[in-house]
């Protein structure tokens, strides 16, 4: 299985529920899909990561849940529940981290996931997120965890905290620079910062490429956007290194182009259409998008849904904003 497309996030195994009566019925796929994963949230609020019989929250998939809905605008309902969840000061800190913790990653995740529901995020379940996320920025640009664990940020965690920062006073010119000032020769970006071989890597890329143009450097998210269309399969999909195309990195790179390299963004969303589950699947299977093409698995599709909802739904994230229609729609079938 590929790595996860979040650091902060962990994979889930989340059981299916009915869809309600009053459900409303749609023909939009991404409409279909942001309804599906509403149903997979526990008490229609989070997720949960369950590991040998325990559960965990997943604050990460949550929050990709909020986006997704954001995206699609629908299921509103399900975010509101979402975002009042995470607000929970045990729910806040436990993902930011603190005391000697805090995590750059999860800062910056939830700074953005706060905005685009309306909420304060100076106040979030008790925790400053802007200042708790600029107190992380180093002299190099680069936004690191403060942790005994080590530094696990990478190009996701500064991407998200420049898309984040870009919408509350503007995100800091030695954070951009640091950003682009990864790019590997060939155009793209790699995940991970330092490494004695640059790698550019797909879901990198399509994050960073957002954050650039979010920030004001066009060229250098045009060089990554070009890279981009070169990782792209004949079959429209993008996968992780040499591995078959899938759900999760064609969701962020159909988001990346779409508005940019149009035909490559069509050619991505019907690949990401072919994996989801229609009308000639099982009820409570439909709108749901399988990771890859082996099929659906229900401890996947989450992440996996979530992520190609955004490719579908053309929405970049510096553009989400919460405030959509409230019901979770359900796949409109004869």
């Amino acid at each position: 299985m590929r790595r996860l497309i979040f650091a902060v996030a962990m994979l889930c195994g989340i059981g299916l529920v009915a869809a309600p009566a009053a459900a409303a019925a749609t023909h939009n796929k991404a409409d279909a899909a942001a309804g599906w994963l509403a149903r997979q949230m526990a008490d229609g609020e989070r997720f949960e990561a369950d590991f040998g019989g325990q559960k965990f929250p997943d604050q990460g998939l949550t929050i990709d849940a909020i986006f997704a809905f954001a995206a699609a605008g629908v299921s509103d309902t399900n975010a509101g529940k979402a975002i009042a969840w995470l607000a929970k000061p045990e729910i806040t800190t436990g993902y930011v981290g603190s005391g000697t913790e805090a995590y750059a990653g999860a800062h910056a995740k939830l700074l953005l996931a706060a905005q685009v529901r309306g909420k304060n995020p100076a106040s979030f379940g008790g925790v400053d997120l802007k200042a708790g996320l600029l107190s992380l920025l180093t002299p190099s640009g680069r936004f690191s965890d403060r942790s005994e664990y080590g530094d696990y940020s990478n190009a996701l965690s500064q991407s998200l905290a420049l898309l984040a920062l870009g919408r509350t006073g503007g995100a800091p010119a030695p954070a951009v620079a640091f950003l682009a000032g990864t790019q590997c020769p060939d155009g793209g970006f790699p995940l991970n910062f330092g490494e004695a071989t640059c790698t550019s890597d797909v879901d990198a890329t399509a994050t960073v490429v957002q954050a650039l143009r979010a920030t004001g450097d066009p060229v250098n998210a045009g060089e990554g956007t070009a890279w981009l269309l070169t990782k792209q399969h004949a079959n429209g999909g993008f996968g992780f290194g040499t591995d078959a195309p899938n759900a999760n990195s064609t969701g962020l790179a159909a988001q990346a182009l779409a508005g940019h390299r149009p035909a490559a963004a069509v050619k991505a969303r019907e690949f990401l259409r072919s994996l989801q589950t229609g009308c000639a699947g099982a009820e409570t299977d439909r709108g749901a998008i399988a990771y890859d093409a082996t099929g659906l698995n229900p401890s996947t599709a989450p992440r996996a849904t979530a992520q190609a909802i955004l490719g579908l739904a053309r929405v970049p994230l510096s553009d989400l904003h919460g405030g959509g229609r409230p019901q979770a729609p359900v796949l409109a079938c004869p």
